[in-house]
């Protein structure tokens, strides 16, 4: 068997209504992936029009992709670094006092690779209460970073991170806890 990417189809996906997208397309392009819009207060507000639910403080720094605000929950006080990338074709949930830091990715889609066509798989991203996503990191469909998990720079996961794990390496393994003092 080979891949035929003539075989791919993605008609079952319909994230919302082509004038919904096209028009956070527009907005998610002047106000989050530029340097036009530097303050977070009009961000917040934008992206809750667009249905996603944002809690108190939360800091959406310049450059930032979101691709469907709609799929979108972020708790209060969580920082979303700059050129952060939120591919979230799914549910991204992100916690309270969450850091996401510059370059890093949420790749909620991902490709079949078994599958002759290629096939678009979808899986959520939960990023729980005080959890750090290092610069440059990557973080795919299906990943739970539970309570206060640090995914170090450069990092990639796939699966769950411990409460309080330390995550380093592609793929990230757990190399030590995470001690916050007091």
């Amino acid at each position: 068997m080979q891949v035929d990417l003539s075989r791919y189809n993605n008609s079952w996906y319909q994230p919302a209504p082509v004038w919904k997208r096209a028009l956070w397309y527009l907005v998610n392009v002047i106000f989050f992936q530029s340097s036009l819009c530097p303050f977070y207060r009009p961000k917040r507000f934008l992206l809750r029009c667009f249905g996603a639910k944002l809690g108190r403080r939360v800091v959406l720094k310049q450059h930032v992709n979101i691709k469907y605000p709609w799929f979108l929950s972020i708790g209060d006080n969580s920082w979303i670094g700059e050129r952060v990338w939120i591919d979230n074709l799914g549910t991204v949930i992100i916690g309270n006092n969450v850091c996401i830091s510059q370059d890093a990715l949420l790749l909620c889609g991902n490709h079949d690779f078994t599958s002759p066509g290629f096939d678009l798989r979808v899986g959520e991203i939960i990023l729980e209460e005080g959890v750090w996503i290092g610069a440059r990191s990557i973080v795919g469909g299906g990943t739970i970073c539970k309570s206060h998990s640090v995914l170090s720079a450069g990092s990639l996961v796939s699966g769950e991170m411990e409460p309080y794990g330390v995550y380093r390496g592609n793929p990230a393994i757990k190399i030590k806890e995470r001690i916050i003092k007091s």
